[in-house]
């Protein structure tokens, strides 16, 4: 019937996971993933390069490098080649899980050798990762909705408070970290990235929170808080040179640290595809994580060649996802060119530079809390009636905030422990799997089993495999009329 109506069957139409958009909207929408995750890419290199000794412009140029090896692993990732990518929408880029790590490195090394070291450890780490990404991504059976969508939820409760801060101008010892100024910038943007999505339609929506950030930057311009000191000093060309500060060295304790991070990373990344997996309606197998586990650490072990970090998913473009509804991976291939034309191009990669914090503060509220709300709409589906998946939820959220309600909780324990527990995605996620294993899993199946016994012990001894049926007019134990016809 397909045929002949020249309509296309369901399997021959493109998931729209799958599909390409016109140039004009391939581009936009890929920018609009760009800006909402630029601040992420580049924060950990501002942290990680004075740490161990960088000046100013070492510390842009590692800047530059680490959006140029987001891109290369956001474009695996999401085209991948062989076994390698989910092929979802997903954006990669440096991992905040490997800062703290990096920054102990940096402060106990020379600084000659901090960087040499920190990338040696992460070659290690990538490459161990890409080992054991096959049997890593068998853990999906361990991911039920409970599961999921605890994490999820994480993910979004997690992300918020870097928007606060973001809103409050980012920098905690600067003297208008917080002022009237900053939080009105953050809370007008907040209210016309509502308003464009509430009165736009079609494409323009889609691309609402990227014309928020205009219009927010626009009007930062005259407030004072946009400054355009980047530009002036930016250069045209800046290829991030192989191995800039040296060939890698190997440090048994740095590279056990960013081992775990690694693994931490993984964990995280692994609750982040069956998330967007959901959101966009493909759900993430067992093959779609290994593949995608594969690019994470793929990424990860080629980045010190370009002097870039450790790489994971960013959970704030699963929120943007899950707005804009543009599911296409092809949209967020685009997003990482542009990342790689900014990390070739340092002039182009500070106009992106010039959105105030204050102003992606205000549009990361909408984002992230989006995200959060993906979580709650897949715990709707994890039968929370049953009382042991509702404790489950309550206890994996509980230990997962605290990191953010209590930062300094763990500060007495060893800073090797701390990789784990001062990330409340990934405390979170292993409290949940646990439990679930706990109260869903062990011991089920005997109690199948003694079901299933004491079943076939009621059944007629002559005929053990068929119950006895009622005949027809025939009565069950309640007095109803029995409806099963006799055999």
């Amino acid at each position: 019937m397909a045929a002949i109506t020249g309509q296309k069957s369901e399997e021959d139409r493109k998931h729209p996971v799958d599909e390409t958009l016109p140039p004009f909207k391939m581009f936009t929408s890929g920018l609009q993933h760009v800006a909402a995750m630029y601040a992420g890419v580049v924060a950990p290199p501002m942290i990680v390069g004075p740490a161990c000794g960088l000046s100013a412009t070492e510390t842009a140029f590692l800047m530059g490098a680490s959006l140029f090896t987001a891109g290369i692993a956001t474009l695996l990732q999401t085209l991948g080649f062989w076994k390698v990518g989910a092929k979802l929408p997903f954006v990669n880029g440096v991992s905040f899980a490997g800062v703290t790590p990096m920054v102990a490195i940096g402060k106990a090394q020379s600084p000659q050798h901090a960087l040499p070291i920190i990338f040696g450890a992460v070659i290690v780490a990538g490459v161990l990762g890409f080992v054991l990404a096959p049997y890593f991504s068998k853990l999906v059976r361990f991911f039920p909705p409970v599961v999921t969508g605890t994490v999820i939820t994480l993910i979004g409760v997690s992300l918020l408070p870097v928007a606060f801060r973001w809103s409050q101008g980012g920098n905690e010892a600067a003297p208008d970290y917080g002022s009237l100024t900053n939080i009105g910038m953050a809370a007008l943007t907040f209210l016309i990235v509502l308003v464009l999505r509430r009165v736009l339609r079609g494409f323009l929506q889609q691309i609402a929170i990227l014309l928020g950030l205009v219009a927010g930057t626009l009007i930062a311009i005259p407030v004072g808080i946009t400054h355009f000191s980047a530009i002036t000093k930016a250069s045209l060309i800046g290829f991030p040179t192989p191995f800039h500060f040296g060939a890698p060295e190997f440090d048994v304790a740095a590279i056990v640290s960013m081992c775990i991070v690694m693994l931490v990373c993984m964990t995280e990344s692994t609750a982040d595809m069956l998330a967007l997996g959901r959101i966009v309606d493909r759900p993430a197998d067992e093959r779609t994580i290994e593949g995608g586990l594969r690019a994470d650490t793929l990424g990860t072990a080629l980045s010190p060649l370009f002097n870039g970090f450790a790489n994971s998913a960013f959970a704030q473009n699963i929120g943007l996802v899950a707005m804009t509804k543009v599911r296409s991976r092809f949209v967020v291939a685009t997003s990482g060119l542009i990342l790689i034309v900014l990390g070739l191009c340092p002039i182009a990669a500070s106009v992106i530079s010039l959105v105030p914090l204050p102003v992606l503060g205000g549009a990361g509220i909408v984002l992230f809390g989006s995200v959060a709300a993906s979580g709650i709409q897949t715990l709707a589906t994890a039968a929370m009636e049953k009382g042991d998946n509702a404790l489950i939820v309550a206890a994996a959220v509980g230990i997962g905030l605290i990191p953010i309600a209590a930062p300094d909780f763990y500060h007495n324990l060893p800073k090797d422990l701390l990789v784990v527990l001062d990330s409340g995605i990934s405390t979170g996620c292993l409290v949940a799997i646990v439990l679930n294993l706990a109260f869903n899993h062990f011991g089920r199946r005997d109690t199948e089993a003694e079901a299933a016994e004491a079943a076939a012990a009621q059944a007629a001894p002559g005929d053990p495999q068929i119950p006895h049926q009622p005949a027809r007019g025939a009565v069950d134990d309640s007095g109803e009329p029995a409806t099963t016809p006799a055999h």
